[in-house]
């Protein structure tokens, strides 16, 4: 596994936490009572693309709440592009992805308590 360079940590961190602004800044209504959290952000190496993971819970929402950030993704670039022009010269183009490792971690839970 090639590991990021210190610019890709900064700007995913820098995308991770403007992100997670923008989505708290909606608030859970948006999403149909659903909290969503920015678990991490992985970044190409020309920063052109990235690879948000997103966890939602209750997780039986998530498929919606998937949905609708792919719809809003358009949105969500140019409110982070506001954000971030001043560091950044382009804004990375965003995919979403679930990040169930939340559910995993209930999964194992239920496994140790049987």
């Amino acid at each position: 596994m090639e590991s990021e360079s210190t610019r890709q940590q900064k700007v995913a961190r820098q995308v991770q936490k403007d992100l997670a602004e923008i989505l708290r800044g909606r608030g859970m209504a948006a999403y149909d009572g659903a909290m969503l959290t920015v678990s991490g952000v992985k970044i190409s190496p020309d920063l052109a693309l990235a690879k948000v993971y997103v966890s939602v819970f209750p997780s039986s929402k998530a498929e919606a709440v998937m949905a609708q950030l792919e719809a809003e993704t358009p949105r969500l670039r140019g409110e982070l592009g506001r954000r971030v022009a001043k560091q950044l010269r382009i804004v990375p183009e965003l995919t979403f992805h679930l990040d169930d490792s939340l559910d995993y971690v209930e999964h194992i839970d239920q496994l140790l308590k049987q």
